[in-house]
């Protein structure tokens, strides 16, 4: 057959165009829904609600995307659902009342805050099988794990500590007082900084994790809010270490913070009770889930705005991004 010139040009042009960049998923689950809404990135719909077992609340995707972890609380279990059938595959033991996890970067092991047994349950996901449980305070919650694999940090939401403990031995190593009721805790992508919320206490320590000591509290002041309103919860970081993002809670803000100068820039007007935050892979979007008004806002992060309301299920709290 002849190719003329032109039509030469165009197929070869066809054969080198990169193909379009898929877009990212949203996990987002409905404590009160019993479900989990998923969202397309690039129509900022929900395309999908699926079943989830009772009271779903964290929630964690693997490194390669393939499995998404929910910790279904009043089932006592860890959910894992398969990422392109959206199917619950299998059911892994997780200790009592699993509340939030941490996994690691490999993939391999899970660490579970067990609110109503004060302990970490570490779990091998692959074996379903606990390696290690470790006793901490009252009413654990948040889980960190540094990006060296190296330390895991729990917060016990009672005790008021952010709990240091060593991700070999899973021997507890120190623990510092913060503020009141601390929920959740989240390392830098340095791994230098340790940035842990304290909901009733209306704060985020910044604790360096070598010497465990407190480097500043950052507290929150929102014009017409009383100091009750303002409940940090949810943190993100941005992979440059430039800027983070607290969630606010029933003052309805989601806090800009200067990862730097640790000065508070701007405050983000969202939905109703906002719990928990999560970044494209691309850092380009922001999502916050708004409890009390069931809608997920998404936030540009380059113009530091609100640009999108999705109504999700029932009281979302949890959300995790597809990686790249």
């Amino acid at each position: 057959m002849r190719v003329f010139p032109a039509l030469r040009l165009t197929l070869g042009l066809g054969l080198l165009a990169p193909a379009p960049a898929m877009a990212a998923r949203v996990y987002v689950t409905n404590e009160k829904g019993n479900s989990i809404s998923v969202i397309d990135s690039d129509s900022q719909k929900v395309i999908q609600t699926v079943p989830a077992g009772r009271r779903p609340r964290g929630i964690t995707i693997s490194p390669d995307g393939k499995s998404l972890y929910v910790c279904a609380s009043d089932e006592n279990g860890v959910e894992v659902f398969d990422t392109e059938t959206m199917k619950l595959v299998r059911t892994l033991q997780s200790g009592p009342d699993p509340e939030q996890f941490a996994l690691n970067a490999s993939g391999n092991p899970l660490y579970i805050a067990n609110e109503n047994d004060a302990q970490v349950t570490v779990l091998d996901v692959v074996k379903n099988q606990v390696l290690a449980t470790v006793p901490v305070g009252v009413e654990p919650e948040g889980m960190a794990i540094s990006p060296d694999g190296k330390l895991l940090v729990n917060t016990s939401e009672t005790t008021n500590m952010a709990h240091f403990i060593d991700a070999t031995s899973y021997k507890l190593l120190d623990s510092v007082l913060v503020d009141k009721r601390p929920r959740y805790a989240v390392f830098s992508h340095d791994g230098a900084r340790l940035w842990v919320s304290s909901e009733i206490g209306g704060s985020v320590a910044v604790i360096d994790p070598a010497t465990r000591k407190i480097v500043k509290k950052i507290r929150f002041d929102i014009p017409g809010l009383t100091k009750q309103e303002i409940q940090p919860v949810g943190i993100r970081l941005t992979s440059d270490g430039k800027t983070a993002f607290v969630a606010l809670g029933p003052a309805n803000r989601v806090a800009v913070i200067d990862a730097q100068t640790l000065e508070v820039e701007k405050y983000l007007l969202v939905g109703a009770r906002v719990w928990q935050l999560a970044l494209t892979p691309d850092e380009k979007l922001l999502y916050a889930t708004n409890g009390n008004s069931n809608d997920v806002s998404v936030i540009d992060v380059a113009n530091r705005k609100v640009v999108k309301t999705i109504a999700v299920g029932a009281a979302p709290i949890g959300v995790v991004v597809s990686p790249k």
